[in-house]
C-alpha cells in the first residue's frame, strides 16, 4: 500500500520500500530517492499544517516554546480533548450566568477582571441573603428587601386602672365639758362616735418607662460576618 502520510509510515524499516507510490526499494533507481526525499518533505509539511488529517501521538514529555494553540471544545466536553483558554473562560462563564452572585472574602477587585468575563455590580450592601419562599409574602419574590438592623417596639398601651367602691372608718369623737375638758366618748357625758363611709371614687396609676435594659441599636442582627458581593448583570 502507497504510504500517503506519516501515519501509514512502518516502525520496521524494512517494510518501507515506497512513499506514496514512489520506489525506494533496494537498486530503485537514483531519482526515486530523490523523488522520494521531496514527497516525505512535502508529508512532513501537511503533518505541520494539520492538513493530512493524521493525530499525532507523543510518547514523551511534550514541551512547547512557544503558544499552543487548538480547535476550543464546546462546553460540558468531558473528554480527554485540550482544553483551550476560550474553553475554560466558557466554562467559567458557564458557571456564572447573568443573575449570579459572586462572593469573595476579602479581594475588592471586580469579577470582571478577577474571571475575565461579565459585567458586574456590587450587590446586597448591609444584607444577608435568604432563599425564596413562595409561601412567605416576605419572601415570595426575588430581590424583595425588607427587615430592619435596628430594633422595633411593637405599638403597644398600657392600662392600669384602680376603682374604690366606698369603705367604712369608725371614727370616736369627743365632746367638751363645761370648763372645757375633752371626754371621750366611750365615758359617757353625751360623747359620739360612728361608722361614716366614703364614696366610690377612682384614682390615676402612673406607668413610666423603665430605665433598665439596653438599647435597641442594631440588636435585630443575626450574628454575621462581613464579605464583598457582586452580581453578574451581563
Amino acid at each position: 500500500m502507497a504510504k500517503n502520510k506519516i501515519s501509514e509510515f512502518s516502525s520496521t524499516p524494512a517494510n518501507n520500500t515506497d512513499i506514496a507510490g514512489i520506489n525506494i526499494a533496494e537498486g530503485c533507481a537514483p531519482s526515486g530517492i530523490n523523488n522520494a526525499i521531496r514527497e516525505l518533505m512535502a508529508q512532513l509539511k501537511d503533518q505541520q499544517a494539520g492538513a493530512d488529517g493524521d493525530n499525532f501521538t507523543v510518547g514523551g514529555n511534550l514541551v512547547v516554546t512557544g503558544t499552543a494553540t487548538g480547535s476550543t471544545p464546546t462546553v460540558g466536553d468531558s473528554t480527554t480533548k485540550f482544553a483551550t483558554t476560550a474553553f475554560v473562560q466558557a466554562a467559567l462563564a458557564a458557571v456564572y450566568p447573568v443573575g449570579s452572585i459572586y462572593i469573595n472574602a476579602t479581594s475588592a477587585t471586580n469579577p470582571a477582571t478577577l474571571l475575565g468575563f461579565g459585567t458586574w455590580t456590587a450587590f446586597g450592601a448591609g444584607r444577608v441573603m435568604v432563599g425564596l419562599d413562595a409561601g412567605n409574602a416576605a419572601f415570595d419574590t426575588a430581590e424583595e428587601t425588607g427587615g430592619s438592623a435596628d430594633a422595633i417596639v411593637v405599638s403597644h398601651t398600657h392600662t392600669a386602672t384602680v376603682t374604690d367602691s366606698g369603705h367604712s372608718h369608725t371614727v370616736t369623737a369627743y365632746r367638751s365639758t363645761d370648763d372645757g375638758a375633752f371626754i371621750d366618748s366611750g365615758q359617757g357625758n353625751g360623747g359620739v362616735g360612728g361608722t361614716p363611709s366614703t364614696s366610690t371614687a377612682t384614682t390615676g396609676i402612673t406607668v413610666s418607662n423603665s430605665t433598665e435594659g439596653s438599647s435597641g441599636t442594631n440588636a435585630n442582627l443575626q450574628p454575621y460576618i462581613v464579605v464583598r458581593m457582586w452580581k453578574r448583570t451581563a
